[in-house]
């Protein structure tokens, strides 16, 4: 009798009794190539992100193309995000296309002005941050930046006595 291959050897269950500690998750965030030097940059301008790290693609001679961004990371508070060029070409990138529907919510006492400046870096506010009342209510706005991603800009929630 032959013998089978099963799913959840030995390996694998050893495997899986280890503990396993993330230290960080940093999303991705893919733009049509070569709009992440824009992108970068509306980051920086928007949210005041602060540049970790940068990898240009080694592919590409700076003098002879503007070179594409294999990845940015970039910081804004304590939270790690990546941004990269995504060309049709790159038969290597976790993605095929450009997408949206990423939603990124942001926490800040100056929910008004930290949307004033988003809004001058280029992004649109779909909605508009109004003054909130005294009694601890979250108050906030929803914009899309030229990416097409969207950024939730709230009041921290505060504790209820």
């Amino acid at each position: 009798m032959a013998e089978e291959a099963h799913n959840g050897g030995v390996a694998e269950k050893e495997a899986t009794q280890v503990a396993v500690v993330f230290t960080a998750v940093k999303p991705q965030l893919f733009v049509k190539a070569p709009k992440a030097k824009d992108a970068v940059q509306f980051y920086k301008n928007a949210f005041g992100a602060e540049e970790v790290g940068r990898v240009n693609n080694p592919k590409r001679k700076a003098e002879q193309e503007t070179p594409l961004i294999l990845s940015v990371e970039l910081k804004i508070g304590s939270f790690f995000f990546i941004v990269s060029d995504l060309t049709e070409d790159d038969s290597t990138a976790p993605v095929k296309t450009a997408t949206t529907g990423s939603v990124f919510c942001l926490e800040t006492e100056k929910v008004i002005s930290a949307e004033a400046k988003a809004i001058t870096a280029g992004a649109i506010a779909e909605i508009r941050a109004e003054d909130g009342d005294a009694d601890g209510a979250r108050i906030g706005s929803k914009l899309i930046d030229p990416y097409g991603n969207v950024w939730l800009i709230r009041t921290p929630v505060k504790e209820s006595e």
